[in-house]
């Protein structure tokens, strides 16, 4: 199974940045039930925009955000 976090819906300026990738550093520095809060907000602001901004691609976001969480906090 491929990383979440080689993967990237929208675009490649996150994987571009390697190990700086955001959500690899929020894990770092966050505990994991920030980041817990953290990965739910993300997703939910995605949800919320859908309608009106991102549509499909903002869905797609929101599950990717999901699964970066899951994996990250093994």
């Amino acid at each position: 199974m491929d990383s979440q976090v080689e993967k990237q819906v929208g675009g490649d300026h996150y994987k571009k940045m390697g190990d700086f990738q955001p959500f690899k550093v929020l894990q770092k520095w966050m505990t994991d039930e920030e980041l817990k809060g953290f990965a739910k907000g993300t997703a939910i602001a995605y949800l919320a925009r859908e309608n009106d901004k991102g549509g499909r691609e903002d869905m797609a976001k929101a599950a990717h955000t999901i699964l970066l969480y899951l994996e990250l906090t093994e």
